[in-house]
């Protein structure tokens, strides 16, 4: 059976060859005679592993020596609340920036534990542009300023990091992880679910800075609490191995590839192909304002509910699926993450050329 082309937001697409090494060393990983989903986390085989996956995440993503890189579980969203139970014990204020679903949760979330204040949103045009903020614009008490960079559902991304100042920034980067590069030292913490960019959904990986460690107030759970992973390596408990496995097969593809200044360029090339498309189509027209666009994801519509249906079964039926809008956008919306190849952005855009033609 052939392969589909796979435009989730999440799980989404894996590199293939990724899979087929995978599949390869699955009953027998390197000569150790088990798999790596058998195997002990406390073994030397599988330390050989995370410390390997944690190397290439500092070499790729540039990632200084005092900045942790953990491992844990729980995905994203476990890590609203993970964020304010160490972060939110100084003046017990925090600054968010609302750009949609997941930043409202995470706001939401931190509410429960202190003051969080919504210092600009843009959901008075259904989140389709990225507010713009100056350094003044947040508080200096606030203990730090949340960001989510891309926004998987409305299909925006920050081009720009604001400017906090000297307050810390934590950004979740899980659908736009290891797109580009990024200046992990505009950040206190950048954090992500691996089910994007990165890996099978079931690993998140957090890199935190390392003066933001050791304040976690007396309640925070045992699994919440960053120093105690940080201490134990990502090993407190059991980790998610073969998570952890495949996110080192990825970063190995991405290094193989040219490293994130590659990525980028495929990504963008990749983006052309789809927003030239859009921006030139009678029929179908993308959701966000130019300047915000995401690289990751692209929300479209017809502007009719009974031609978007028909388009996204269509889709499916010629082997584009998941291209269906999230409920509260509607529409289409295609998610190119890095495993997408260029020819399956290249194949969707003569399908919608031939669907226009069609039912023009």
């Amino acid at each position: 059976m052939a392969r589909v082309y796979n435009f989730s937001a999440g799980p989404s697409m894996l590199p293939e060859e990724v899979l087929k090494k995978a599949a390869e060393e699955m009953l027998d990983y390197q000569g150790s005679g088990q798999s790596v989903m058998e195997m002990s986390h406390r073994s030397k085989v599988f330390d050989g592993i995370i410390k390997e996956t944690e190397k290439l995440f500092r070499e790729i993503m540039n990632i200084p020596d005092n900045y942790k890189v953990l491992f844990l579980q729980g995905g994203a969203s476990t890590q609203f609340a993970a964020i304010p139970l160490n972060f939110m014990n100084g003046s017990g204020k925090a600054d968010y920036i609302i750009t949609g679903q997941w930043a409202k949760k995470a706001f939401s979330e931190a509410s429960k534990y202190g003051e969080a204040r919504a210092v600009a949103s843009s959901a008075d045009k259904t989140f389709s542009y990225i507010p713009k903020t100056k350094r003044e614009d947040f508080d200096k008490d606030a203990d730090y300023v949340y960001i989510c960079m891309n926004n998987t559902i409305y299909g925006t991304v920050y081009h720009t990091i604001p400017d906090t100042g000297d307050i810390p920034l934590i950004a979740d980067i899980s659908s736009c992880f290891l797109s580009e590069p990024l200046d992990v030292t505009k950040f206190a913490m950048v954090y992500g679910g691996a089910q994007k960019n990165v890996a099978p959904a079931g690993v998140t990986i957090c890199i935190i800075r390392e003066d933001m460690l050791g304040k976690a107030r007396d309640i925070t759970p045992t699994m919440l609490n960053y120093k105690i992973q940080a201490d134990g390596d990502s090993l407190y408990n059991t980790p998610p191995c073969w998570n952890i496995y495949i996110t080192k097969l990825v970063l190995e593809w991405i290094r193989d590839l040219g490293g994130l200044s590659a990525m980028k360029e495929r990504n963008e090339k990749k983006a052309k192909i789809l927003y030239d498309f859009l921006d030139s189509s009678k029929m179908f027209h993308g959701t966000v304002v130019p300047e915000d666009r995401s690289l990751m994801n692209v929300p479209f519509v017809t502007g009719s509910d009974e031609l978007d249906a028909k388009f996204v079964k269509e889709a499916a039926e010629n082997g584009f699926v998941n291209i269906k809008g999230h409920r509260t956008v509607g529409g289409m919306r295609a998610s190119i993450y890095n495993a997408m190849p260029i020819e399956g952005v290249e194949k969707l855009v003569a399908f919608m050329k031939k669907f226009e033609e069609e039912n023009s």
